[in-house]
């Protein structure tokens, strides 16, 4: 792992992201009763909730608008929810500052451009392994896996690392 990538990653109170394309591979499906389903991986959501317990907040800045989402981001303690935004950008700056953070304590997941400029600013812009490549370029860490299949937990470890926060997370299953 880069030393600057994890002293980035040290730094982390807000780790915000994505949802379609990082929290599920992309995919929308509608079923016959025109109702959209998303898969969420569950890896991942074991990774956000360690990382919300270690103290970092958590929060999604996402395009669409899904009550999906809602339940999801419930489910996992996420205390910040901002659906229906494209600006990604101006939406995490502007619940950086209502949380009394700057950019640089603030890590943005991403995958495609509308992800693009939050990913860039953010002290800890991540992209997953199947981004456009116009956000993997701008990202400071590329995940190995991609969205929807463990990229988020991957970020959530290399976080957990970088705060010495692993070893208590592994403890608690061991």
């Amino acid at each position: 792992m880069n030393d600057a990538i994890f002293q980035k990653a040290k730094n982390i109170k807000l780790f915000a992201m994505d949802v379609d394309g990082v929290l599920t591979d992309g995919k929308i499906i509608y079923n016959s009763y025109d109702v959209e389903t998303k898969a969420f991986f569950v890896q991942d959501g074991v990774g956000l909730q360690a990382v919300r317990e270690s103290g970092v907040i958590l929060a999604i800045i996402t395009g669409r608008t899904s009550p999906m989402v809602d339940r999801r981001a419930k489910e996992l303690g996420i205390a910040h929810i901002i659906q229906g935004r494209d600006d990604k950008y101006t939406a995490l700056a502007a619940l950086a500052d209502e949380l009394g953070l700057t950019l640089s304590e603030c890590a943005y997941m991403g995958d495609d451009l509308p992800d693009l400029k939050a990913v860039k600013m953010a002290g800890l812009g991540i992209s997953v392994a199947n981004a456009c490549l116009q956000t993997q370029a701008v990202a400071d860490y590329v995940t190995a896996r991609t969205g929807g299949n463990g990229a988020v937990r991957e970020a959530c470890e290399l976080i957990l690392q970088a705060q010495d926060n692993f070893a208590a997370f592994l403890a608690k299953f061991e």
